[in-house]
């Protein structure tokens, strides 16, 4: 599927979404973040890229707060992740979308069922089986599949789909959280290049029409450039890159994939070698 223009329409508001200062996360010894800022808006398409280890996902982790933080502080949707309590975090993640790479469906259960469950956060008891879950929320989830283009396989099994047919269910799941801010990723790291293009395309049309908020990892630079509002390149834990898309080139983004070459005369000086 090709990409749409790349003149994107304009982000659809100034609120910020996401509000990040001097973020540094450290696993031990080992610093996965160092003093990250960023800002994301409503209904902004932000694509992370950099190399794997640079800290995409725990980035992503942080906002949702499946990571605490080191140090520094995140704000989603006008709450501090990181000063949150656990009820809070909970509250907060029933706003948060999150699209794996691995889709994360139940195999067993129908399209219907899976895209149900991401309804379960508005309910006070668990539902087993589509018929268990308010008629309402079932006309939610077969809109949303059909959203996604999946209304005609509603009552197949997950595990019977192709790959980009299930991550097109996952994402339904999602939107039937009614979040304000989607996470994703590297959501098409498994997928052909068609099939990719599918999911990148329904990424940005859910964040045009839906004024809905979207933070994604990708390798894909071609992908990035065709459906991103914004870049950002981390390496090794810092932010290198901090721009829009449009005017931005295939050489322009590969510079955030540079790696750092050690200054080998340095040893040469200190042995005296010419």
């Amino acid at each position: 599927m090709a990409a749409p223009d790349l003149q994107h329409p304009a982000v659809a508001g100034d609120d910020l979404v996401v509000s990040v200062r001097d973020l540094t996360k450290k696993f031990g010894d080992t610093t996965a973040l160092d003093a990250v800022s960023l800002d994301v808006r409503r209904s902004e398409m932000v694509v992370l890229l950099g190399l794997s280890g640079s800290g995409k996902s725990t980035l992503l982790r942080c906002l949702n707060g499946l990571h605490e933080v080191t140090s520094g502080s995140v704000e989603v949707g006008g709450v501090r992740v990181d000063q949150a309590s656990r009820a809070q975090v909970r509250k907060l993640r029933r706003n948060v979308g999150f699209v794996f790479q691995h889709f994360n469906l139940v195999g067993r259960l129908s399209c219907l069922e899976n895209v149900l469950i991401g309804g379960l956060g508005r309910l006070t008891f668990p539902r087993y089986g589509a018929l268990t879950f308010p008629r309402a929320m079932r006309r939610d989830a077969m809109t949303h599949l059909d959203r996604v283009g999946l209304a005609d396989f509603a009552q197949r099994r997950t595990d019977t789909l192709s790959g980009g047919q299930q991550q097109r269910v996952a994402i339904a799941r999602t939107l039937m959280q009614r979040p304000g801010l989607l996470l994703a990723d590297e959501p098409v790291a498994s997928l052909d290049p068609e099939n990719a293009g599918v999911v990148m395309d329904l990424l940005f049309r859910v964040c045009i029409e839906e004024k809905l908020t979207v933070v994604c990892t990708l390798h894909q630079v071609d992908l990035a450039l065709g459906w991103a509002h914004r870049l950002i390149g981390l390496r090794d834990g810092h932010k290198i890159l901090d721009r829009p898309a449009v005017g931005m080139t295939h050489d322009d983004v590969m510079e955030v994939y540079r790696r750092v070459q050690p200054d080998v005369t340095a040893p040469a000086r200190a042995s005296g070698w010419p």
